[in-house]
């Protein structure tokens, strides 16, 4: 929904919880995508919650709910959700989804819930919760399709109309040997356009790609970029299928991952700010703003270096700011960008030559151009002096020199940092905004010093 729509959806469902309006809520109920809904319950009160949770009766609807909410709503609520209601929604849910919210209940209930569930159901999800929550295992679903190479089209689409009804995303036709090895894999697609009677080794696709229950999540989330796959198989060391990771994992993957890069970088941690203590968020900050702050310092300390310069030519200091903002500014534009590149990864330690060379070349040109604007600014405004010429080049040169330096330092700093195993988002920012300052500031005192003749 747009958000308008959504807008119109709260006032409307808040309006018919005051009035008891059951009937005209369940109308609404029905027309609603649970993710839509779950905007409108997280603004709720709790008792409205209640009120508009009494109204839902399809377990599979509620665990979309479920899934849907912030994980701060969701362990709120269920405290007020009866046991056996919650052993039904789990048991309906996608084995992924379950354990991912299990895992936000405490152990006791957990558990409880666990030995509750179905068996097939409950063994699914206690698998994947035994994996790393940034591991391909902890975000597979166990439904999948996988059929013996020998079974034919006819075969496989009566499989699909009466043994595979329950399959969250049925896709792919994956297709196993008689060691239950995967082998292969079909499209939909692919069988449908097919003589009913061939089997599936004839015309199943063999360059599989697939990966390891241990993968890293990102890893997963680029191969299926890559590929363009809507799911990707999860293999054991044997190459036997214990799993499918799907494209809408995938999606909340590359979501979280480029916000945990972004506010890393930023120096604020891995949390939103809402879900953040004022105590937490003081403490997360602090070592970062520190950095920044000896930067600072070392920037004092220079100019104080060059006090002498400063008193006789008092113009320099009216440039300080603009040097150091267009050094840092491009110094942040270049690490951000081989960053993400990094995460994403289009941008690897081999390309490093090729990647400063030509951010080099960006920071060089920018400089060149910013320079002379800012040098014909100088001159300008100080054209009834004598050193104005002086000053203008002085000006021109240190911008060339900030804005290359720090297009180098940007784009150098995260490929050796991810060379040495260190994320390059945590340490890029306040390593690449502290340096550059302090070179900027160092290299226009000094090409000032030196064509002002002091």
């Amino acid at each position: 929904m747009q958000k308008e729509q959504i807008q119109i959806l709260k006032v409307s469902i808040k309006r018919l919880l005051r009035r008891g309006a059951n009937k005209q809520l369940l109308n609404i109920i029905n027309k609603t995508h649970m993710a839509d809904l779950s905007i409108v319950f997280q603004e709720l009160t709790l008792i409205n919650q209640q009120k508009l949770f009494n109204l839902l009766e399809d377990p599979e609807e509620i665990g979309i709910l479920f899934s849907k909410l912030d994980e701060a709503t969701f362990v709120e609520f269920i405290k007020n959700v009866n046991f056996n209601k919650l052993v039904e929604i789990f048991d309906h849910m996608p084995s992924d989804d379950a354990a991912e919210l299990l895992g936000l209940l405490d152990e006791e209930l957990s558990d409880k819930i666990l030995s509750k569930m179905k068996k097939e159901e409950s063994d699914n999800v206690e698998q994947i919760m035994s994996y790393d929550e940034d591991t391909a295992g902890s975000l597979m679903v166990k439904d999948y399709v996988a059929l013996e190479e020998d079974v034919n089209a006819k075969q496989v689409i009566e499989s699909l109309q009466n043994k595979y009804l329950d399959v969250e995303m049925p896709f792919y036709i994956y297709v196993i040997d008689a060691y239950g090895k995967l082998v292969g894999v079909s499209s939909l697609r692919q069988l449908v356009v097919e003589s009913p009677d061939r089997p599936l080794k004839e015309f199943m696709a063999t360059d599989i790609v697939s990966v390891k229950p241990y993968t890293d999540r990102e890893e997963v989330a680029r191969l299926v970029s890559l590929y363009d796959y809507l799911a990707i198989p999860v293999v054991d060391d044997d190459n036997r299928i214990v799993g499918i990771v799907t494209v809408d994992d995938v999606i909340d993957i590359l979501h979280e991952a480029a916000t945990e890069d972004m506010l890393k970088m930023a120096g604020v941690g891995e949390e939103y700010v809402e879900t953040q203590t004022i105590i937490k968020g003081t403490r997360i900050r602090l070592p970062w703003l520190f950095a920044s702050c000896l930067g600072g310092v070392a920037a004092f300390f220079i100019i104080g270096g060059f006090e002498d310069t400063l008193v006789q030519f008092a113009g320099l200091a009216a440039f300080i700011p603009v040097i150091m903002g267009m050094g840092g500014n491009i110094g942040t534009q270049s690490s951000t960008i081989v960053v993400r590149g990094i995460a994403t990864g289009r941008v690897d330690v081999r390309d490093f030559t090729q990647v400063v060379s030509k951010e080099l070349a960006v920071g060089l040109i920018l400089g060149v151009v910013y320079g002379l604007l800012i040098g014909m600014v100088a001159k300008i405004s100080f054209f009834d002096q004598p050193f104005s010429w002086a000053l203008a080049v002085a000006v021109g040169l240190a911008i060339v020199s900030s804005m290359s330096v720090a297009a180098l330092v940007g784009s150098m700093v995260p490929l050796i940092f991810q060379r040495l195993n260190i994320d390059p988002a945590v340490a890029t920012g306040p390593f690449v905004t502290t340096s550059i300052d302090i070179v900027s500031v160092y290299c226009y005192f000094m090409i000032a010093r030196f064509l002002l003749g002091f």
